[in-house]
């Protein structure tokens, strides 16, 4: 709106206000556009949200998350040193950013979306998003872990740090649920904490049993109950009730060998053991409604490097640096179960990536866009580069 006032979480509600009086759906779809592009910010202000209407809220949180989901992955380490042949040219370049792509769902090609803070470390990292934010906590460069968490925005392409953990941690599994983040474990931590986006804190939650899952471990949110299985004992899972701030015991896996990563679809986890030595990968599946495992189908795995996998509609994607599986779940009307099979096509991994791909679903829009509500100075001139970060700066309020 040609003229209007740049809007801000100080003006928003007045803006906000005014525009309910005259009338005016721009003015009032204007204010809407900014508490979504700004969404964490909104939320921590007092009075800000709940000044809205349910509606509105709605609103609000649909336009956040109303573009086009897209299968997305992110450079998580650095790679192992090769023995001998040619080295890529990013192998080369020590210290370039490790990036973050995202697979166009039209040209089925791979585009740079942004690169990670430099102060995210090399490796160990958690990463999952919640409300179209992608979040990156704790990892490690050298033997000492980190605490540090950053956030990356998709509608202004702007990364900002985040409340730092309570405990440093690397290898740690992090998982957005309810609305919610949780970090469990790491790298020989029992410990969980929880991150509350309307408070900008994190605070602990009961914490694994003692001798459950000491490194390697996978988690996933199912039906408002968050799992862990896999780790140092391969075939226990747990479930934790937030309800209750309890975990229990879930029926055991017969598989006896490490999974690669576990994901949820419906009321369903799939659980994913590669056999290296049948070159295959064994997808097992666990009920959360009846309490019970099935399947153990074996399926040939062109390339038996372990994957991280993604959730995006009725497919699973699996991706390695290699390839990315694309595994198509359909649900039999007769028996009311899931039927899963890879697809032949094989999709293309991101060219000339480094370490591990971390995979995750975002909504972008088609037309990608700065912040246009504020005067921050000039813009990067790389819509590629996140915008540098000040570790001492305080939490927005």
């Amino acid at each position: 709106m040609e003229g209007a006032e740049p809007i801000s979480a100080e003006n928003c509600v007045e803006e906000l206000l005014r525009a309910r009086r005259s009338g005016s759906e721009e003015a009032r779809q204007r204010v809407y556009r900014f508490m979504s592009d700004h969404l964490l910010e909104v939320l921590r202000s007092p009075g800000l949200f709940g000044r809205l209407g349910a509606g509105e809220r709605e609103e609000v949180l649909a336009r956040r998350t109303g573009g086009t989901r897209v299968l997305a992955v992110a450079e998580s380490s650095e790679p192992p040193q090769r023995a001998g042949g040619p080295r890529s040219p990013l192998q080369e370049r020590p210290g370039g950013p490790r990036r973050v792509w995202s697979l166009h769902p039209e040209r089925r090609r791979w585009e740079v979306l942004t690169s990670l803070p430099e102060e995210v470390p090399a490796r160990g990292s958690g990463m999952c998003t919640l409300y179209n934010y992608l979040f990156v906590a704790g990892g490690a460069d050298g033997p000492r872990a980190s605490d540090r968490v950053f956030c990356f925005n998709p509608p202004t392409r702007l990364w900002s740090p985040a409340a730092p953990l309570r405990q440093p941690r690397t290898q740690l599994r992090l998982v957005a649920m309810d609305g919610l983040l949780y970090a469990v474990g790491g790298e020989c931590l029992f410990s969980v904490e929880r991150y509350d986006p309307r408070e900008a804190r994190w605070a602990p939650v009961a914490p694994l049993p003692k001798g459950a899952f000491a490194v390697a471990h996978e988690a996933t949110a199912c039906g408002g109950a968050l799992f862990v299985s896999g780790g140092s004992l391969f075939y226990r899972m747990l479930r934790y009730d937030s309800r209750r701030d309890e975990w229990e015991e879930c029926p055991f896996n017969e598989s006896r060998r490490r999974s690669t990563d576990m994901v949820a679809h419906r009321n369903l986890l799939y659980r994913f053991d590669v056999d290296r030595e049948r070159a295959g990968v064994n997808v097992y599946k666990y009920n959360t409604v009846v309490k019970a495992w099935t399947g153990g189908s074996a399926f040939p795995l062109p390339d038996p490097r372990p994957f991280r996998c993604a959730v995006l509609g009725d497919r699973i994607y699996c991706v390695n640096r290699s390839q990315t599986l694309q595994l198509e779940v359909q649900e039999e009307q007769e028996e009311q179960e899931e039927q899963e099979g890879f697809l032949p096509e094989l999709l293309p991994s991101p060219p000339e990536t480094r370490g591990g791909l971390v995979p995750f679903v975002l909504c972008l829009d088609q037309d990608p866009r700065p912040d246009p509500t504020r005067d921050d100075g000039p813009e990067p001139t790389d819509p590629n580069r996140p915008e540098p970060t000040d570790p001492n700066r305080p939490e927005p309020t």
